[in-house]
């Protein structure tokens, strides 16, 4: 006899059938040894009731992670870690450059840039060889929000002004130049199809498939500092308001978290779990 099916209610507010295999890929590209999975998957399967909200079951799924390895638990909460380094969009647009200074590039953010008709204040500048990006980055603190096609349609032509400045510059006049939207949450279809269409690089939470952000963090180990259980909410936010937003900068400079008051003693167990977090390389298998 077949299992009766659970619809559960995403942030956006639709309705999905519970998946088991999407939750235990979650907790797989978090490190989670089988057995934890099966017994997560178990408890969790208990619960469930028609109109549950996938929060309820992150809430329910990290908590049981959290009692068994933080550093685990650390790597489950990346989407909502993301969300935390809000409001405003700028430790988001560091976390962005920082991804793609690790890929190689070299970067400036929050820069204005001088276009063929207006100026524009550019989230990231980013080149590498002889290639030239305007990379847009759109953050949202709420999840199930999409970007729709009107950001694309934008930034699109944001970035025809700025190609034809750079093309009159001697240097970058065989340059390959290309804009990019960067953005936490997801796009609509309409979106991802303009992007297709246009050679605008489009990068979601999970989008495109193994270059998507979530993949690029996990592959190179580029978590936020809010992924961090053993850090306050208030620590937290003392760091992001310094622009400090990668796990990576703390583990390679303590210093950092004595400065916002923390002890030598919690320091050592904070930088501890920081590089267990970054360690791992997760499966970029969906």
């Amino acid at each position: 006899m077949s299992e009766k099916i659970v619809f559960i209610t995403k942030a956006s507010g639709e309705e999905a059938p519970f998946s088991v295999i999407k939750l235990q890929q979650s907790l797989e590209r978090a490190g989670a040894s089988l057995d934890m999975i099966d017994k997560i998957v178990f408890k969790i399967k208990g619960q469930l009731f028609d109109g549950m909200s996938t929060k309820k079951i992150y809430n329910e799924a990290y908590s049981l992670l959290r009692k068994h390895s933080k550093p685990i638990a650390g790597r489950y909460k990346i989407k909502q870690a993301i969300l935390e380094l809000g409001p405003s969009g700028y430790p988001f647009e560091k976390f962005v450059g920082a991804i793609l200074k690790h890929q190689g590039y070299r970067t400036k953010v929050g820069v204005i840039i001088l276009g063929h008709c207006v100026s524009h204040e550019i989230d990231v500048e980013a080149e590498k060889d002889d290639k030239h990006f305007m990379v847009e980055c759109k953050f949202h603190n709420r999840q199930g929000y999409k970007c729709n096609v009107k950001i694309p349609l934008y930034i699109k032509s944001r970035f025809e002004d700025v190609k034809k400045q750079w093309e009159k510059r001697t240097e970058h006049s065989k340059k390959f130049h290309q804009g990019w939207v960067v953005t936490n949450t997801r796009f609509t279809k309409d979106a991802i199809q303009y992007g297709e269409c246009s050679g605008l690089v489009l990068i979601s939470w999970d989008y495109p498939k193994n270059e998507s952000l979530n993949d690029r963090i996990n592959l190179y180990g580029l978590h936020p500092v809010t992924c961090l259980t053993s850090l306050t909410k208030a620590e937290k936010q003392k760091l992001i308001d310094k622009m400090i937003v990668l796990c990576k900068e703390l583990c390679e400079k303590p210093q950092l978290l004595e400065e916002i008051g923390i002890s030598q003693t919690r320091v050592k167990k904070i930088i501890k779990e920081g590089k267990e977090i970054c360690s791992r390389n997760t499966s970029l298998h969906k």
